[in-house]
């Protein structure tokens, strides 16, 4: 062991680049026998999402080359926006419009749906594609944006049949969607290829000869509307019944949400659960008269099981565990049914394990992985179950597990070099006292690097994660380590508020944004200075999007902090409740309350009362938090004379996306840091 050194001055292997260039963002699997699909980012392409195939040979193909964008905006934050055409190849949105495209194989992408008379008027999200009595059909929930700033939704339904092209082998491998079993007689072999047979999905022209495809968006029908949102649009294997979430202003899909079904050929419908206090998220039918579904009316989003017939309904696993996540993006299943009858499931507190669980027993086993959590978004074929795993130490990756060995296999992960195992840190789950004596919850990431220790008590960082209602995990994160193997210190806490502990834990933020965010962050910073773990004078934090409004609430409300980053933070309410986007426009009437609140609580009112150095970075392209909202902050900390700096960057929105623009910002963070825990100002 070397001799000790100051804290902040170790020197660390882990660049901004290496860092902007990691944490491959791999999202919503598909998997139909050998052949799997995924979501993956492009950092290097300016953020530009697209679509792998991995054949069943083991070979990838990128379906989607630049300039196409997988990526849909309903609700802003998105979600899945791809399904797989068995045989044929993908429908997709593509971001740039929004509308939906059929990428077959061997051919440019054509558009399915209308050109709208104003850009990205017409939204498309949560893809299912289902074999009807003529031909595969598309399913999904469509946002459509009117010229007088209304936003609508509904379930709509798309013939495929005439927009396919001759291919030579049939739709035999057709399935309803990735939760559906096994049935005798099909075949899950679903590469797709050119009309001779060989060949990934390209971007060529089409083939000469080719006949013209229909019209974009003929057959279009309207099958459920009325609510404000809905989600997990679900049909019935016999094709007969639409299972579905719906909810409406001001519920959020966490606080409040129905499933319903609806009979296709007349519909009626009929509402199986749900309500203004529960939140019921992802229907999946396990026969034609039976529905599984996740439902937090016990206080934890445990799986239930619900007869069409006899109106009964019985918890499969009661347990203080949760069973999904919150809803921000739609498209993601928590859960996949089996063939043999039992269902993967992802279950835990914070981090979701994987488990098989046998319906009739009741008791989940839990699948032996290196992997200390999973994106509750799986897919599956009644044979095999794929997802995104992730560990510690471990990058996100894309894993198969067999339902009948349990056997996983890796298919695809983060190909960027990892630093030597000592330079990433080991978090530990740690659990803090709170105002009124109430326990609040956090992982904690010690400095760490090979040879060294630090010559005093720590700097540290708490990190406060967006949503509100969200909630940080122990995935591996260079970012993170960029910091710790410097000497700096990371506590990620998981506030009151936050989900993965419960509907209680989740409801101390009702109406308290502001109050009890803050409070659990102050705690957290006189924590780590009581354990002698921090140094209490070099203590910072750090937050995005609503992470950012408790870094600057926090920094007005209490002198522990030594400066504050905030990333695109809500400043003012008033402002972004007028401004933002339909999903979270009511969002503050549960957080908050009453106009009246407002001024007591967001940090712009209360700017008189913040001393210490600030950071603020924010993209332009922001239809969350509008730029306003940083720019209006920054206004007032400097018309006072408090060190603020603000960088903005153009064509960044919502979290940036472009490698350069991370490396910029971290590099910027790391300098912030550096000054205030050196006693300058930024």
């Amino acid at each position: 062991m070397s001799p000790a050194m100051p804290h902040a001055a170790w020197s660390s292997p882990i660049s901004t680049t290496d860092v902007a260039r990691s944490g491959l963002s791999l999202g919503f699997p598909t998997v139909l026998g050998e052949d799997l699909w995924w979501e993956e980012d492009r950092p290097a392409e300016g953020g530009r999402r697209t679509v792998v195939h991995r054949d069943a040979e083991g070979v990838l193909h990128e379906l989607l080359p630049a300039p196409w964008d997988a990526r849909t905006r309903v609700h802003e934050y998105g979600g899945r926006s791809y399904a797989v055409v068995p045989g044929v190849g993908i429908v997709f949105s593509h971001h740039r419009d929004q509308r939906l495209y059929l990428a077959a194989a061997g051919a440019e992408p054509r558009p399915l749906t209308p050109e709208p008379d104003r850009a990205c008027a017409l939204r498309y999200a949560d893809l299912l594609v289902h074999e009807g009595p003529d031909g595969p059909e598309l399913w999904c929930v469509r946002e459509r944006h009117h010229d007088d700033g209304r936003v609508g939704r509904s379930i709509i339904s798309l013939p495929l049949a005439d927009h396919l092209p001759a291919v030579e082998n049939d739709r035999s491998g057709f399935v309803d969607h990735p939760g559906s079993t096994d049935r005798p007689g099909r075949s899950s072999r679903t590469e797709p290829r050119r009309s001779d047979g060989t060949g990934p999905l390209s971007s060529g022209p089409h083939a000469p000869g080719t006949p013209e495809p229909p019209a974009a968006a003929e057959g279009i029908v309207e099958r459920v509307s009325g609510n404000d949102f809905y989600a997990f649009p679900t049909l019935s294997p016999d094709g007969r019944h639409l299972a579905y979430i719906c909810w409406d202003h001001p519920a959020m899909p966490w606080t409040g949400t129905e499933l319903r079904v609806t009979r296709i050929s007349n519909g009626h419908t009929v509402t199986i659960a749900g309500g203004a206090d529960e939140s019921v998220l992802a229907p999946c039918w396990r026969d034609d008269h039976t529905l599984y579904f996740v439902s937090d009316r016990s206080g934890w989003w445990n799986l239930y099981q619900a007869g069409l017939l006899d109106g009964s309904r019985r918890a499969l696993h009661p347990a203080d565990e949760e069973f999904a996540g919150p809803l921000w993006q739609l498209g993601g299943r928590p859960y996949q049914p089996l063939g043999d009858g039992r269902l993967a499931v992802l279950h835990g507190r914070g981090d979701l394990r994987l488990g098989l669980l046998d319906p009739a027993a009741g008791t989940p086993s839990d699948v032996e992985v290196p992997y200390s959590g999973w994106i509750p978004a799986l897919a599956g074929d009644g044979r095999t179950v794929a997802g995104i795993a992730y560990g510690p130490h471990l990058p996100r990756a894309v894993v198969r597990i067999d339902g009948g060995s349990g056997r996983m296999e890796l298919l695809c992960g983060d190909t960027a070099e990892l630093p030597d195992p000592a330079y990433l840190p080991t978090p530990r789950a740690v659990e803090i006292e709170s105002g009124h004596g109430r326990p609040v919850h956090g992982f904690l990431y010690p400095p760490s690097g090979p040879g060294v220790s630090g010559a005093a008590a720590a700097p540290y960082v708490v990190f406060v994660h967006g949503g509100p209602t969200g909630h940080a995990t122990t995935e591996l994160s260079l970012e993170k380590a960029f910091f710790t193997s410097r000497g700096i210190g990371v506590l990620d806490l998981n506030y009151g508020g936050s989900t993965g502990y419960g509907r209680a834990y989740r409801e101390r933020l009702r109406g308290q944004w502001g109050v009890t965010d803050v409070e659990d962050a102050v705690a957290a910073a006189r924590w780590l200075a009581a354990e002698r773990l921090a140094d209490a004078a070099r203590i910072a934090i750090r937050g995005g999007s609503a992470g950012g409004w408790t870094v600057m609430a926090s920094c007005c409300a209490s002198d522990v902090f030594a400066g504050g980053v905030s990333i695109a933070g809500v400043s003012a309410l008033a402002p972004l409740a007028a401004a933002t986007h339909d999903f979270e426009s009511r969002y503050m009437d549960w957080l908050v309350g009453p106009e009246t609140l407002y001024g007591s609580r967001e940090p712009l009112a209360r700017a008189g009362e913040i001393d210490c150095p600030m950071l603020l970075m924010q993209g332009l392209a922001d239809p969350v938090v509008p730029p306003a909202q940083s720019e209006a902050f920054a206004d007032a900390l400097s018309a006072r004379g408090v060190p603020c700096t603000y960088l903005a960057f153009e064509g960044e929105s919502h979290g940036f996306r472009r490698q350069e623009t991370k490396a910029t910002a971290l590099a910027a963070e790391l300098s912030f840091y550096l000054q205030i825990f050196s006693g300058g100002a930024a």
